[in-house]
């Protein structure tokens, strides 16, 4: 019954991704990677949350809360946080640019040398961190819990399926089937946890006997895991996922109107919160029952397997398909799009519409292929949450500064921002595999800083950069940029001309989005 509810899946998203392919044929560029820019608030929600709760998502979060507790919580609030203030501040501004990528507002707010540059990075991060990661960690469990794929095959598999739905269908097929998996993933979650919790005696019973640190999300700054000064570190983080990430920005892009983008932004925060109880808690549920994994990246196969019954587990087994394919169509779909409308459009723009779309499926299928052959070689770091994070942490945080600083700041450059993004590459990635790859930095006697802690770090720095080249290399000629600048009160009043026929109120979802985020916080304090 397990096995029969997982094939029928992926029969039906490949079917899907069929029915959409014929559907749309014939449709232009930004049909296909935009979907026609006709994508509602609730499928833009859904699809955003669904991307970001891949199969690394169950593995790392999970496993992250087996082996430390619900500080780990830290990166979902965040998230919604951050969600908020991309919803008011910055998808205006995007919206306003009319752009198809993340990289080509850089262009229209700065030069073609930032879009570049930044859409490059873009593409080799959605290979090796996003795709490869994602398939990793659906391959870690697929090949702990069956005996007939290993952990190449079983990432075979799911790049195969993933692709071949996201290479036919395009963004139609992917936010169409993200909310499907978003359902999915928060039934077999929610089954999940409620099981364990009966299973350890009761909430009370969860924390009884459970480390103190484990049951706190402030700790102290000599935490190894997340102290408490890396916080603004975890922040940035978001920052980078949620407003300048491709990926998962892509669905906004789509939107029907800026306010069914920004509702749809905030609906994502809105689910983010009960991942509390969806993805953490179940980790001390899995810490109670099952004390001695051999590493904490095991916990939600052991407790899917172990603990659930028969025709739950295939749920959960769909549950877990399901979050690794909505990263997977999400991340393989944006590098299509920012290799035909970062590089190929703006070199060959006579190409018809038809030769646009067929560059980006060939694109996605290399992608795909790339991430699958990297994918196993990411067991040789200490954890799969750990990769995500400290992988990011060093590189990020110049490219945050160089576009929020654009959003507010009118007289920026793009010289400053160019050299900005260039000294987060040149010394952002030597930075990370010296000291969390091969450790160099402790064999030399250099202190040990945080991931996080580097983060702020680095974004202080870039803060300096792009000011200081800015301002030196500033001319009074210089053709301005105001219109997509937030602090332009008529470029505001523009933005919210054209409005969406739904009357949610976006301060008052912002304002209840913030009351729940300080109540899980004062909660677990």
């Amino acid at each position: 019954m397990d096995y029969a509810i997982v094939v029928l899946y992926f029969v039906g998203v490949v079917a899907h991704g069929i029915y959409i392919s014929r559907k749309n044929k014939g449709s232009d560029s930004d049909g296909y990677f935009l979907a026609g820019r006709t994508i509602p608030w609730y499928l833009i929600g859904f699809s955003l949350f669904a991307s970001n709760m891949s199969g690394s998502s169950f593995v790392g979060l999970m496993g992250g809360a087996y082996g430390n507790g619900v500080v780990i919580f830290n990166y979902e609030w965040t998230a919604a946080f951050v969600l908020i203030i991309f919803a008011i501040f910055i998808l205006p501004s995007y919206l306003k640019a009319k752009v198809s990528t993340v990289p080509e507002f850089l262009e229209k707010r700065y030069d073609v040398r930032s879009r570049r540059a930044f859409s490059l990075f873009t593409i080799l991060a959605i290979m090796f961190i996003d795709t490869a990661g994602a398939l990793y960690a659906g391959g870690l469990v697929i090949a702990n819990v069956t005996d007939y794929l290993n952990l190449w095959t079983a990432v075979a598999v799911l790049a195969l399926v993933a692709g071949i739905y996201t290479i036919l269908g395009g963004l139609s097929a992917v936010v169409v089937t993200d909310t499907v998996q978003a359902i999915l993933l928060i039934v077999g979650a929610a089954a999940l946890f409620w099981i364990g919790l009966d299973e350890v005696g009761g909430w009370e019973e969860l924390f009884t006997g459970v480390d103190d640190s484990k049951t706190h999300l402030i700790l102290p700054a000599s935490n190894d895991f997340l102290p408490w000064t890396g916080l603004w570190g975890v922040i940035l983080l978001g920052f980078y996922y949620w407003t300048i990430n491709q990926f998962v920005v892509q669905r906004t892009l789509g939107a029907k109107t800026l306010r069914e983008g920004q509702i749809g932004a905030l609906f994502a925060g809105f689910l983010k919160i009960p991942n509390l109880f969806l993805m953490i808690l179940p980790g001390l549920i899995a810490l109670k029952l099952y004390p001695d994994l051999s590493t904490p990246d095991l916990a939600f196969p052991t407790l899917a397997f172990e603990l659930m019954p028969i025709g739950i587990r295939g749920l959960i087994m769909a549950a877990l398909i399901a979050a690794i394919m909505s990263s997977l169509d999400s991340a393989l779909n944006s590098a299509g799009t920012l290799v035909t409308l970062d590089f190929v459009k703006p070199l060959k723009p006579d190409l018809d519409e038809q030769t646009y779309v067929k560059i980006g499926k060939v694109v996605t299928g290399i992608c795909m292929v790339i991430g699958a052959i990297y994918a196993p070689m990411i067991s040789g770091f200490e954890s799969l949450f750990s990769y995500f994070q400290s992988s990011l942490s060093y590189i990020i945080p110049p490219i945050v500064v160089v576009y929020v600083l654009g959003i507010f700041v009118p007289w920026l450059n793009g010289n400053g921002a160019f050299w900005t993004i260039l000294f987060g590459l040149v010394v952002g990635i030597p930075i990370f595999i010296t000291k969390e790859v091969y450790e160099i930095w402790s064999n030399l006697g250099l202190p040990e800083i945080h991931y996080t802690v580097m983060s702020s770090i680095m974004m202080l720095i870039a803060i300096g950069l792009h000011l200081g080249i800015s301002a030196a290399t500033r001319q009074s000629t210089e053709e301005s940029t105001t219109d997509l600048v937030w602090n332009s009160g008529e470029a505001r009043e523009e933005l919210f001309r054209l409005e969406s026929p739904i009357y949610l109120d976006r301060t008052l979802l912002s304002v209840l989005l913030i009351l729940c985020m300080g109540g899980m916080i004062w909660w677990f304090w």
